[in-house]
């Protein structure tokens, strides 16, 4: 049991899943279960999965009672949880001096939720419907998508200005970057710059 009385909180509303995954996931760092290195990747992936869906299915309740459009809800509260997992490995190594190494984490990270992680699933609902198309319910996605890529182009200027270096007056830019993408692409799904996003579909939430 932890020391600290802050720790302690944390630890007895966690035990259970801890527990659960003490249960299903081998501790391959041990000498008897280093030989199940592929069952405890396995099992990673079954945890994950099932803790991504739980966060899709409780962001979608959350955003549907608040009347939030679905957009605003993902590319706030639903991006930023999973991307607290790169941000820590991110953090971690560039503790080390691997600031390269954080960067790519980063690009590539983004690289892979964009191609595979839209395109896989994409593939997967076309063919078992049939291959129909999805329709995608928000112009502004447009404009949010045009903002993104002028960030990123602003990311590029800056960090040459800088001289490819990571330091603290970088960040600060790249949080108000964050910020201010955050603001207007909030903006575009409200309807404040015109008419983007639809009303939601009916659902049996109704």
């Amino acid at each position: 049991m932890p020391q600290s009385v802050w720790k302690r909180i944390l630890w007895v509303p966690s035990l259970p899943i801890m527990s659960l995954m003490f249960i299903t996931v081998p501790d391959c760092r041990k000498e008897r279960w280093k030989k199940c290195y592929m069952v405890t990747f396995f099992m990673s992936l079954v945890w994950i999965s099932g803790f991504s869906y739980l966060l899709v299915w409780m962001i979608t309740v959350i955003g549907f009672t608040l009347n939030i459009p679905d957009t605003i809800m993902g590319i706030t509260f639903l991006a930023a949880g999973v991307s607290v997992p790169d941000a820590i490995v991110s953090l971690l190594v560039a503790r080390e001096g691997l600031g390269d190494m954080a960067v790519s984490n980063a690009v590539g990270s983004n690289v892979f939720d964009i191609l595979l992680c839209l395109g896989f699933p994409w593939f997967l609902m076309s063919v078992v419907h049939g291959m129909e198309t999805i329709p995608v319910y928000s112009e502004g996605l447009t404009y949010s998508s045009i903002t993104l890529l002028s960030n990123v182009v602003i990311l590029l200027i800056v960090t040459h200005v800088n001289g490819w270096k990571l330091d603290k007056k970088l960040g600060v830019i790249l949080m108000i970057l964050y910020v201010i993408f955050m603001v207007l692409a909030s903006l575009y799904e409200l309807n404040i710059f015109g008419y983007f996003h639809p009303p939601t579909c009916k659902s049996k939430y109704d």
